[in-house]
């Protein structure tokens, strides 16, 4: 599985790195990034959670 943020629409509320701090992390500017190329079986269901949770519906999961 691998998953993405659309910089240009995620706004920095970090929920996605409380849900999920083993995949994601925050930019120096507040924005969320992702910090592995393959998500791992362990963090798919909590990555998912982050996605349905994102306000701003910036995070992409594919596979």
């Amino acid at each position: 599985m691998k998953v993405t943020v659309d910089s240009d629409r995620c706004r920095g509320h970090g929920i996605c790195l409380t849900l999920c701090s083993e995949v994601f992390a925050l930019t120096d500017d507040g924005y969320a990034e992702v910090q592995v190329p393959e998500v791992l079986a362990e963090f798919e269901a909590p990555v998912r959670d982050a996605a349905a949770a994102c306000p701003e519906r910036a995070i992409e999961v594919t596979g």
